[in-house]
């Protein structure tokens, strides 16, 4: 008997982190949905990646129809999911001005970074699931940083560090609430990584930033949930 293709949704895979994350997951044999706001950008990524395993998709996280639409469009063509990793992500906080130091905090920023970065990672999980539960063991990976660690946080961008000490808690939940063994959900930092965020000078490739989360999407050795990691090792929250 053949064995089940295995099928996996990135959020923001468009480019940088998502889409090479997207490459080494149909590298691994996945079918790979390649969500992104601009599905024209998602075309454009799915050429770049070169594989018949990667289909694009229109999503912008912050939007319900566009989430209702997804999963309308994944019902009708796979039918199940194994794999949901939440990479979209907005880092919209500027060292250059006040608004970078919590003194002088801009809410409408700190609001926009917990829209994206917290909430619509809760708003997929969640319209997800019914796919996912369909599965042996599904996967949900939330690509969080370092800058939201609590057990070595620092100063400036209120914003992005608040929303991923958020978005930790939400997997710690999730990892809590659901079945462990039916659902993994674990979060991973991937480290500085040389992405339009990231900047030149980050000290990782996309390549490697991308290994710990494929890692715990399809590595059989990952068999704990409510996990933070790096490197493949667990950290501290």
């Amino acid at each position: 008997m053949m064995s089940r293709e295995k099928v996996a949704l990135v959020s923001g895979g468009n480019r940088g982190l998502g889409l090479e994350i997207c490459r080494q997951l149909a590298e691994s044999g996945y079918r790979v949905y390649l969500a992104s706001r601009d599905i024209h950008a998602g075309h454009e990524a799915v050429r770049e990646i070169g594989s018949e395993s990667v289909k694009a998709v229109k999503l912008d996280v912050t939007v319900q129809s566009d989430v209702d639409a997804l999963v309308d469009y994944l019902q009708e063509d796979s039918g199940y999911l194994d794999v949901l990793i939440n990479n979209a992500g907005i880092m919209i906080d500027s060292a250059m001005n006040r608004s970078a130091s919590i003194r002088d905090a801009d809410i409408e920023v700190v609001e926009q970074s917990f829209k994206v970065n917290t909430l619509a990672p809760i708003r997929l999980i969640n319209a997800m699931l019914p796919l996912m539960a369909r599965v042996d063991q599904a996967r949900i990976v939330n690509i969080s940083s370092g800058m939201g660690q609590l057990s070595d946080m620092g100063g400036q961008y209120p914003g992005y560090r608040l929303s991923k000490t958020a978005l930790n808690a939400v997997t710690r939940i999730f990892a809590a609430e659901l079945d462990p063994a039916k659902f993994l959900v674990n979060a991973v930092c991937p480290g500085w990584v040389r992405t339009d965020m990231g900047g030149e000078q980050a000290d990782l490739s996309v390549e490697e930033g991308a290994d710990t989360p494929v890692w715990l999407a399809t590595s059989n050795e990952v068999t704990s949930t409510g996990g933070y990691y790096r490197q493949r090792k667990s950290i501290d929250w």
